[in-house]
């Protein structure tokens, strides 16, 4: 299967989370600040733009995270609403190439590029024994 068939440069998508303590540096760092965990903050940026191209895929077929070049800027407290976006800047046969934001109001908290690989799950089940 071939992406450039039905993803197209410029979908988008956009979430919306309210940092809890759970996310925070903090919480899995004892002594370290209750900060928005730049770990936590990728991971949104990857279920972002997982939503973005999710609606276009065939049954059968998802897309899994394989690059990740993000910068995280500024800090963001527990219970900051934090809005991540992405949008799709390259389509090649098997993996969509998409610039990712997260922003608290309009601070903007971190950006990047995020790369997410076209996968059959069926397939991929098999191959890896699943």
């Amino acid at each position: 299967m071939d992406a450039r068939d039905f993803i197209k440069i410029g979908m988008s998508a956009e979430r919306t989370l309210v940092v809890p303590a759970e996310r925070t540096v903090g919480h899995f760092v004892p002594g370290m600040p209750m900060v928005y965990a730049t770990p936590m903050m990728i991971l949104e940026m990857e279920m972002t733009s997982g939503d973005a191209i999710r609606i276009a895929l065939q049954p059968g077929w998802v897309t899994v995270g394989t690059e990740v070049d993000i910068r995280h800027l500024a800090a963001a407290l527990v219970g900051a609403t934090v809005r991540t976006t992405a949008k799709v800047i390259a389509v090649e046969r098997r993996v969509i190439r998409f610039e990712v934001e997260a922003f608290e109001g309009t601070r903007k908290l971190g950006e990047g590029r995020h790369a997410r690989g076209l996968v059959n799950v069926e397939m991929f089940n098999k191959r890896l024994g699943a």
